[in-house]
């Protein structure tokens, strides 16, 4: 029996998709940490994982039976202009495997050495990014958001350059798929329309079966993928992430988040806030991800034209209509999502303005984004002896109460009772996200003194973020003022 299961799609298609190669080795791999219940629902032992011979495999040091190595290739508008040649330029996909449920994922190893994508890198990542993904997509998955995930994790005994040398390392990723918009884009810039509907029928078996019977599957597959994203980032913006690198060859047709590098949690509301240190205009702020999403998927649509419809007004019209959908989608899950934060059934047109005001007034005390809500869903029903609050570390200011009483009063007017109210609040506002500083403070402890205790300690308490434990307060407390982390950066 194979160590790992291998049944690989992507390989099969045609040669102008990727190029096969092998990872490059590295001089002395040790093991960081293995995710044994997503290696698990994998087929994978994960004893054999976190093994010599798994960590080899991680590595890149060996290619397990079953495996067929490759580098997709793919474009992309990075910060709003178009590369025509992108691909994985630090990545490999080992290849796929079915789950028991029938679903199917990739296994890809990150910074596993150049390709011929690498466009001049040296195709490898040093080990904060490796630690920040691991902990952030994690995360993301506990809080219930499409994403990308880590499967395992190896330090390889090797420094990598960067402004200064940095100890290397390689994350084994796992994505339902890592085609891209940019992928689609390659294609259409290179008007290789045959390629386009095999990527198409691939992307449709692949993710979104019940469109193979439309009549116009590439439009079926447009309308799908715009809806997707709209809940995806509509859950971003509930949760007060921010994605840092939102170019089109960073929006998977899956639907999942992908590229942790520098990505954040918003302490502080501030609507205009960014976090990385190559977004110097504020491209990808807080507020203007739905935007930017729209826009790329906008660049998705003018991909799909040529297989839309023969006649180019008629394709255009279509693909028109179909993105033109995503800002109704977006609202609509976003207003959702709200009305579960604030504990109400609804949210109607009467209380747009108690929405509006609650945010105006946390960006003008700078209110922490997590720590209100949690708040709020602590006083959603102070009769309930059922969890512990978050009291002790952020209680609401004056400058709040008359909002609050607002709040209480809309409140009154719903159907629930509030302990039920409660629970649906808890449920929608965590208590724990991978802090800034203490993401930092694991990246530190790991680089600087290979010490990885501070990353499995946070990343045990971001295993259950709507559970409230205070002996983890620690993990929940907003940044003191020389704690606060005010840029990320990319691994590149």
């Amino acid at each position: 029996m194979n160590a790992i299961p291998f049944d690989n799609s992507y390989a099969r298609m045609p040669e102008t998709f990727y190029t096969k190669l092998s990872p490059t080795p590295v001089a002395a791999p040790e093991l960081i940490a293995v995710n044994r219940p997503l290696a698990q629902r994998l087929g994978i032992d994960a004893d054999w994982l976190a093994s010599p011979e798994g960590v080899h495999v991680v590595a890149g040091n060996a290619v397990p039976e079953g495996a067929e190595p490759l580098a997709s290739v793919y474009a992309g508008h990075q910060f709003g202009s178009y590369n025509p040649q992108l691909g994985d330029g630090r990545a490999i996909l080992l290849g796929e495997v079915v789950d028991g449920a029938g679903q199917r994922f990739d296994i890809q190893l990150k910074g596993s050495g150049p390709t011929p994508y690498s466009r001049g890198g040296d195709g490898r990542s040093p080990l904060g990014p490796v630690i920040r993904e691991y902990l952030v997509s994690e995360a993301m998955h506990a809080l219930g958001v499409p994403t990308t995930r880590a499967l395992a994790a190896v330090t390889t005994g090797d420094q990598v350059v960067r402004e200064q040398f940095l100890p290397g390392a390689v994350l084994a990723r796992v994505a339902s798929s890592h085609i891209r918009i940019g992928t689609f884009q390659y294609f259409a810039a290179n008007k290789n329309t045959q390629a386009l509907q095999t990527l198409t029928n691939h992307t449709l078996t692949r993710h979104y079966p019940e469109q193979l019977v439309a009549e116009n599957m590439p439009l079926a597959l447009l309308q799908a993928v715009v809806a997707r994203q709209a809940s995806l980032v509509a859950r971003w913006q509930l949760l007060g992430f921010i994605h840092g690198v939102m170019n089109t060859d960073n929006m998977l047709l899956c639907g999942e988040t992908i590229d942790y590098g520098p990505c954040a949690f918003m302490d502080a509301f501030q609507a205009g806030k960014v976090f990385s240190s190559i977004d110097q205009g504020g491209r990808y702020a807080y507020r203007n991800q739905p935007g930017i999403a729209h826009w790329n998927l906008a660049c998705l649509a003018q991909s799909l034209l040529p297989l839309l419809h023969e006649e180019q007004d008629e394709a255009v019209a279509m693909a028109q209509t179909a993105v033109d959908r995503f800002p109704e989608l977006f609202v609509q899950a976003h207003t959702e999502g709200m009305a579960a934060k604030l504990g109400l059934a609804e949210i109607t047109a009467d209380d747009t303005a108690l929405v509006e005001d609650l945010f105006q007034l946390m960006a003008d005390h700078q209110l922490d984004f997590t720590l209100t809500f949690r708040r709020l869903a602590d006083l959603a029903d102070e009769s309930s002896p059922r969890q512990a609050t978050v009291k002790e570390l952020f209680e609401i200011p004056d400058a709040l109460l008359p909002w609050l009483t607002r709040w209480r009063e809309r409140q009154q007017r719903e159907s629930n009772e509030p302990d039920d109210r409660q629970a649906r609040m808890y449920a929608a506002n965590p208590a724990f996200i991978p802090r800034n500083h203490r993401v930092q403070e694991a990246i530190a402890a790991a680089s600087d003194d290979g010490d990885f205790q501070p990353f499995s300690a946070l990343h045990a308490a971001l295993a259950t973020p709507y559970q409230f434990d205070p002996a983890l307060a620690r993990y929940a407390t907003p940044p003191r003022p020389e704690q606060e982390v005010r840029q990320t950066f990319c691994g590149t």
